[in-house]
């Protein structure tokens, strides 16, 4: 090629990616889609009796990345971390986060446990925790290989309670940082609501090290705690890396597949860069239905969301 057809060619498309960028589409041209992921509580009632199969479904569904959770079968669905990676890499997925309790597990005051399929309560097995294990939970999930250790719930009835659970976030996000991981937090509504004149989710923040402990931001729990996730984001930019998605009816009430309530996400994940967002997980709780729900959420993910 001669020096002139060069200078030609290179002019050229200096020129189509200016149209592009003064048409507003550079940054869809040029930045990477995020891929879809899922939250294994959603088949807390259906994963342990077939692993494989239930993972196998959920990859022909579209997903590929997936948020590991709690397992009647104990470790990471009966199987060691190594292991259960290996699965999902066969099956085309990617193991991008884990989920593990704060403390031992008690319901707060007044709140009853989640009611499975048949009626009955759900029963939570015995789980090691981060009060009490965080250092083998935090080299397990390196061992694993995720990028992402969260902590699902963590006590704080109780300014002194929520002081010491804040305690163990900061001492689990330097450990998680020294093997290598990012350590996050995941809400339900009940942070957003005040306990002895605090609101524990600003107190959450704003004592730990945004470096050392991130958010996963649970968006319908959010919202129905009364918060706007994208006036969040701004006031908080880069500490959301993490999602879960999923829909809530008028009520706030009750989960519903993506899409199919009344939460408006366009506005949300048009701010995802602002929120610093890397991965999203679609989550349903206790679900009829599991498959026909992520099926769902996916569906309407893929055709109305610029993800």
């Amino acid at each position: 090629m001669n020096l002139n057809r060069r200078k030609f060619l290179q002019n050229t498309g200096t020129l189509v990616l200016g149209g592009v960028a003064l048409s507003g589409k550079a940054a869809n041209l040029l930045m990477a889609k995020h891929t879809v992921g899922i939250q294994l509580f959603t088949f807390f009632n259906v994963i342990d009796d077939d692993v494989k199969g239930t993972l196998t479904k959920v990859a022909a569904a579209g997903y590929k990345d997936i948020e590991s959770a709690f397992s009647k079968k104990g470790g990471y669905y009966g199987m060691p971390p190594k292991e259960f990676k290996a699965m999902l890499s066969d099956l085309g997925m990617s193991w991008k986060s884990h989920h593990v309790l704060g403390a031992p597990f008690k319901m707060p005051a007044g709140a009853k446990m989640p009611t499975m399929p048949d009626g009955k309560p759900m029963v939570i097995p015995p789980m090691k925790n981060l009060k009490e294990n965080m250092q083998q939970l935090v080299d397990e999930a390196a061992e694993g290989g995720v990028k992402y250790l969260v902590c699902a719930n963590t006590p704080f009835e109780t300014l002194s309670e929520l002081n010491s659970s804040i305690a163990v976030l900061n001492k689990t996000g330097e450990a998680a940082k020294k093997a290598g991981l990012q350590f996050a937090y995941h809400n339900h509504d009940m942070e957003f609501h005040a306990v002895e004149g605090k609101i524990p989710y600003d107190l959450m923040l704003s004592e730990t090290d945004p470096n050392m402990v991130k958010m996963e931001l649970d968006l319908a729990w959010a919202i129905k705690g009364g918060k706007d996730p994208v006036a969040m984001f701004k006031q908080h930019p880069g500490r959301f890396p993490l999602w879960h998605v999923k829909d809530l009816d008028a009520s706030r009430e009750n989960i519903l597949p993506v899409g199919s309530g009344t939460i408006n996400f366009k506005p949300i994940f048009a701010a995802a860069s602002t929120a610093g967002m890397q991965n999203f997980f679609v989550e349903h709780d206790m679900p009829k239905d599991a498959f026909a729900s992520i099926t769902n959420s996916i569906a309407y993910i893929n055709k109305n969301l610029n993800v």
